[in-house]
C-alpha cells in the first residue's frame, strides 16, 4: 500500500546548538542515574562465588551462556535489578529478556548458577511468570537456560506460599504449550525438586552429560525416613547416603536418557547443548519479515541518543513529544490520527524496522482553548482530558480491529479532577479505555518516559493486571506513583494543619511530617527503586528505546496470532479522510 506506507508525513526537526548546550545538564543529571543502575547491575552479576570458580568446575555462567547462544548484539535485558522480596542477593536469581537465536525471537530466561547454585528464591516466582507472559503475549518461543539446585530452604515460605508461587510456572509452561508455544531448555548441572520439574515441564530437554533432574535429591532422598529426632545412628546413616548420592545423584542421565528418554539428547561439553538450542530455534516456523512489512527498514533522520537532550529529567519542565517520536521511528515519519482532537495527547501509526506500530503519547506544554468543557481552567500537557480519552479509546479499538500492535510512550501527570472533571465523564471514560484496551486483544509494550501518575498510569497502557503489556520500559527520568509527594502530603495533612491552627499550637511539627512524606515518596519513586519493585521491567538509557521496539515489533510480526491484510486496514484510511477541513492540526 504505497500510497499509505511507503511515505509517510515527516515529524521532528534536528536539535539546535544552543538546545544540547541549554540541556548538557539535564544529560549529564540523566546519566549520573544510569551510573547508579549499571553499578547495581554490575553488584548483581559478581555476587555470589567468582566467575573463575565456576569455570573452574567446567562451567559457564548464566550470562557467558546467554551471550554464546544469542545473536550478537540482539539481548534486550529485563528484570536485571528486579527484587521485589529483598532478597540478600539483591535479584531474583535468573537473567532474562527479549533475544535473537538463529534469526528467530524468543523469550530467554536462565538460572544465575553463581548463587546457591541457581536455587529458587524470594521473588523469582513472580519474575518467571513475568517472562511467560511475555511469552504468551509476543506469541514466542520460550528458551530456558535450567541450573536450578531447588528451593533455598530457609526461605522456603518465600517461594512456595500463595497462588503466584514457584510451581505456578509449571502450569503456564503447560498453558504455553496447549497454544502451540514452545518451551526449549537446554539442562546443566543438579536439579533436584522443584529443580526437576523445572527441568522436565518444558518440551524439549537438551543435556549436559553431568545434568540430572529428579523429584528428589540427593539429601532429600537421603533423609527421607527419619524417626522424628537426629540422633548418632542416624547422623551416620546421612552421611553416608550423602556420600552416595553426591556421586551418583538420582535422575542422572543414565536414567534420563538411557531409560526414560525424557532427554531429547545429551551433550559433552556446555556449549553443545547451546548449538543444540540454537539449531531448534533456525528450525521454529515463523514468516519472513517482508510478509508484514510495509516499507524496508530506515534509521530515523535524527539519532535516537538525542532524546535526553530532549526530555527533561525535571518533571515539571516542558518539551516537544513530536521530537521524541522522531527519534524512534522509521525514516521520523508517522502518520498522525485525530491531530486537531485532544491535543493533549498523540496517537499516530509509525514503522519500525519496517514493521507497522501504533504509538500513544503524551504532549506537554500550555494547551490553550482547552478543555472545551469549562472556561474556568486551562489545560496542561501530561494530564488527561475528555478528548484525549475519547481519542484514545478509539485509536487503541481501531489498533485492535486492524491488528496494530501498540506502544505507549507515556509521561502523565494524571486525568483532570473536580466537579467539572466528573461532569465531562472522565471517570468513566478512563474506565472505557481500560475496556478497550482489554477487548483489543493485540500486544502492546510501555515506555513510562517520565511520569506515570495515579489512574492515568493504569488507564495509558499500564502494566497493571494488563494482559496485553508484554513488557515496560523506564528511563533515568521515570517517576511512577499515585501522586506526587507534595500532593500527597498536602492531601494526608490539611486538615490536621487546619486544627492545629485552630488549636493555637505550632505548625512545625506538622510540616515536618509533610516533608518526611515527600522525601518518601522521592525515594520510592526514582527510577531505581522502580525496577527493583517491578513498577518498571528495566530501566534503560533513553537512547535503547529504539533497539526495545525493534525486538518488539520483530518479536509480535514473527508468528501474529491474527492478521489484518493491509487493503482492509481501516486506520490509514480513516487518517488520510483528516484532509477534511477541521480535522487537520492547526498550522
Amino acid at each position: 500500500m504505497r500510497p499509505y506506507f511507503a511515505k509517510m508525513d515527516d515529524i521532528g526537526k534536528p536539535l539546535r546548538p544552543a538546545q544540547i548546550q541549554r540541556m548538557k545538564a539535564n544529560v549529564e543529571q540523566a546519566e549520573a542515574i544510569m551510573k547508579e543502575i549499571d553499578a547495581e547491575v554490575e553488584r548483581i552479576k559478581n555476587f555470589g562465588i567468582p566467575a573463575d570458580v565456576v569455570h573452574k568446575r567446567g562451567e559457564m555462567t548464566v550470562w557467558e551462556r546467554i551471550e554464546y547462544v544469542i545473536d550478537p548484539g540482539t539481548f534486550c535485558p529485563l528484570h536485571t535489578i528486579y527484587d521485589p522480596e529483598n532478597e540478600e542477593s539483591g535479584s531474583t536469581g535468573v537473567v532474562d529478556g527479549l533475544a535473537r537465536i538463529s534469526g528467530k525471537w524468543c523469550v530467554l530466561i536462565g538460572f544465575n548458577n553463581k548463587w546457591i547454585a541457581g536455587a529458587w528464591i524470594a521473588g523469582q516466582a513472580d519474575n518467571n511468570l513475568r517472562v511467560t507472559d511475555l511469552a504468551k503475549i509476543m506469541n514466542l518461543p520460550l528458551v530456558w537456560l535450567v541450573n536450578c539446585s531447588g528451593v533455598k530452604l530457609p526461605e522456603q515460605e518465600k517461594v512456595y506460599a500463595n497462588r503466584r508461587g514457584q510451581g505456578t510456572c509449571f502450569f503456564r509452561h503447560a498453558e504455553l504449550e496447549q497454544m502451540g508455544i514452545p518451551v526449549l531448555a537446554g539442562i546443566y548441572g543438579t536439579n533436584p525438586a522443584g529443580g526437576g520439574y523445572q527441568g522436565i515441564s518444558p518440551t524439549i530437554l537438551l543435556a549436559h552429560k553431568k545434568a540430572n533432574i529428579a523429584v528428589g535429591g540427593g539429601g532429600i532422598v537421603s533423609g527421607m525416613s527419619p524417626k522424628g529426632y537426629f540422633d548418632e545412628e542416624g547422623a551416620e546413616e546421612l552421611i553416608a547416603a550423602t556420600r552416595h548420592f553426591k556421586a551418583v545423584p538420582p535422575g542422572s542421565v543414565k536414567i534420563h536418557y538411557d531409560e526414560t528418554g525424557f532427554f531429547t539428547a545429551v551433550f559433552e561439553q556446555e556449549t553443545e547443548v547451546l548449538d543444540a538450542l540454537k539449531g531448534y530455534m533456525a528450525e521454529m516456523p515463523a514468516y519472513h519479515p517482508r510478509f508484514f512489512r510495509v516499507a524496508p527498514p530506515a534509521e530515523p533522520k535524527y539519532s535516537p541518543e538525542e532524546i535526553v537532550s530532549i526530555v527533561p529529567v525535571n518533571a515539571k519542565a516542558g518539551y516537544d513529544f513530536d521530537n521524541v517520536l522522531a527519534r524512534l521511528a522509521d525514516n521520523s515519519e508517522h502518520m498522525e490520527f485525530r491531530p486537531a482532537y485532544g491535543p493533549e495527547v498523540y496517537t499516530g501509526l509509525v514503522k519500525v524496522d519496517g514493521f507497522l506500530l501504533g504509538v500513544i503519547g503524551n504532549r506537554q506544554g500550555l494547551l490553550p482553548n482547552y478543555p472545551e468543557y469549562t472556561n474556568e481552567y486551562g489545560a496542561v500537557g501530561g494530564k488527561l482530558y475528555r478528548q484525549g480519552l475519547i481519542k484514545m479509546n478509539e485509536f487503541v479499538t481501531q489498533c485492535g480491529r486492524d491488528r496494530v500492535p501498540i506502544v505507549w510512550l507515556q509521561d502523565t501527570s494524571g486525568i483532570d479532577v473536580g466537579d467539572i472533571a466528573e461532569k465531562a465523564e472522565l471517570l468513566g471514560l478512563g474506565q472505557s479505555l481500560i475496556y478497550s484496551i482489554e477487548q483489543t486483544k493485540v500486544p502492546m509494550m510501555l515506555v513510562v518516559l517520565r511520569k506515570g501518575t495515579a489512574a492515568a498510569h493504569y488507564v495509558m497502557g499500564g502494566p497493571t493486571a494488563n494482559n496485553h503489556c508484554a513488557f515496560t520500559l523506564g528511563t533515568a527520568a521515570t517517576e511512577i506513583n499515585v501522586m506526587h509527594g507534595e500532593t500527597a502530603a498536602a492531601a494526608s495533612y490539611a486538615r490536621r494543619l487546619v486544627k492545629e491552627k485552630d488549636a493555637g499550637r505550632p505548625l512545625k511539627p506538622v510540616i515536618d511530617k509533610m516533608n518526611e512524606m515527600v522525601k518518601h515518596y522521592e525515594d520510592t519513586s526514582k527510577p531505581i527503586y522502580c525496577a527493583k519493585k517491578g513498577f518498571v521491567d528495566e530501566v534503560i538509557r533513553f537512547g535503547e528505546i529504539r533497539k526495545y521496539m525493534v525486538a518488539f515489533a520483530n518479536g509480535v510480526y514473527q508468528n501474529p496470532r491474527s492478521i489484518c491484510p493491509r487493503h482492509h486496514m481501516m486506520l490509514p484510511r480513516m487518517i488520510q479522510s483528516q484532509i477534511v477541513t477541521g480535522l487537520k492540526r492547526p498550522e
